[in-house]
């Protein structure tokens, strides 16, 4: 048995214990498994406690707004086995809200917290959904594929056109920083022409 299997060996003996697992080899030390929702909690207990899965190094969030869905996907390490497994699940988007796995993974409540404050997706039985980045934030959650970044700025902040001496010194020399009106990002809502030249 060469040493590069051992990982995909390890779990094969335990994933047929959960139903419907997809998966898939991404390299000799990295494994991709797809199951459902409902069935996750059990694989993820099965990965930590007999797979030697013990680090959940970190939960992400894709949002799928055409299918619905937020793909959530939990990236557990084994330290024994040097060995990396993704575990990819689909929930649906409304109403966005699935378990915690925090009685299995302690540092899943920071990342639930974290999925929980930039996509609106709720963990039940999570100790705490309340925000810690976005403290002052009113807006929707901004990682989700709807939230127009540059409509929000827009239509919370007024634009300032900041052109210290220094600038304008190198401008009056030809050099300075040039953004053609066709290229600026924002818009230059407050400005004035009147601004622009002083």
């Amino acid at each position: 048995m060469s040493d590069a299997r051992l990982p995909v060996e390890r779990l094969s003996i335990i994933l047929g214990e959960v139903r419907d697992v997809g998966v898939s080899q991404r390299g000799p030390r990295r494994t991709r498994l797809d199951v459902a929702a409902d069935a996750l909690p059990a694989l993820l207990e099965l990965l930590k406690g007999r797979a030697g899965y013990v680090h959940l190094s970190a939960i992400s969030c894709v949002d799928w707004p055409v299918d619905g869905q937020f793909e959530l996907v939990y990236h557990l390490w084994s330290y024994e086995l040097n060995a990396l497994v993704s575990v990819h699940t689909r929930i649906a988007r409304d109403p966005g809200v699935y378990v915690s796995v925090y009685d299995i993974y302690h540092p899943a409540g920071f990342f639930e917290r974290d999925i929980h404050e930039m996509y609106g997706v709720f963990f039940e039985g999570a100790p705490d959904m309340e925000k810690f980045i976005l403290t002052e934030w009113d807006g929707p959650p901004p990682m989700r594929k709807e939230f127009d970044s540059e409509a929000w700025v827009n239509e919370h902040f007024d634009w300032q056109d900041y052109r210290p001496d220094w600038l304008l010194e190198l401008e009056a020399q030809g050099g300075g920083i040039v953004t053609p009106p066709d290229e600026q990002r924002f818009s230059r809502r407050g400005i004035t022409e009147s601004d622009d030249e002083s």
